[in-house]
């Protein structure tokens, strides 16, 4: 069955795989390569899930847990390559990226961790950052795993809000 789109082969797909890896902010899962590649009619998943196990046997990406990284190897051919994508899809990443990518940085900026300790209770560390460094690192004991989870999904929502609130409440006499 013929393709439809500017990607027509898999060697075209890899380029478009190293053309997004080169230019995300952070690792990414699969899940979210698929997003930025569907930018062309010609990528489906299947197709994309060989390309990427392709490419990180031969070293152009590396894995890590779930999440995909370019390698030295795979940048340098990155910058070798990128003009032969076609133009319009090089911009349609290019606009996609730009909504993934600060998503990435505010999912680097913005943490919460929960770890279980032998007794039920958590202790649930919550970490806020800007373009600057760290403005919050604190750690708490919580009672449940639930009353984390919901504690980090709060800080999550709206963690500017939770430091203000907190500097606020120390400034207080």
């Amino acid at each position: 069955m013929a393709r439809h789109g500017f990607i027509q082969d898999d060697l075209d797909l890899k380029l478009l795989v190293l053309y997004i890896m080169d230019r995300v902010a952070a690792p990414i899962t699969f899940l979210q390569l698929l997003e930025l590649a569907l930018c062309d009619a010609g990528v489906d998943y299947f197709s994309l899930n060989q390309a990427v196990s392709h490419m990180v046997e031969t070293g152009h990406l590396s894995a890590e847990g779930e999440r995909y990284a370019i390698t030295e190897k795979g940048r340098h051919n990155s910058g070798i390559c990128q003009s032969s994508l076609p133009y319009s899809v090089r911009r349609h990443c290019d606009d996609n990226l730009i909504r993934v990518n600060d998503a990435l940085r505010r999912e680097e900026q913005v943490r919460a961790v929960l770890t279980a300790q032998d007794n039920g209770a958590c202790t649930l560390e919550l970490y806020l950052a800007d373009s600057s460094g760290p403005l919050m690192e604190l750690r708490l004991l919580v009672p449940s795993r639930e009353k984390g989870e919901a504690l980090a999904r709060r800080f999550k929502a709206a963690p500017e809000q939770t430091y203000q609130q907190i500097f606020a409440l120390l400034e207080r006499e």
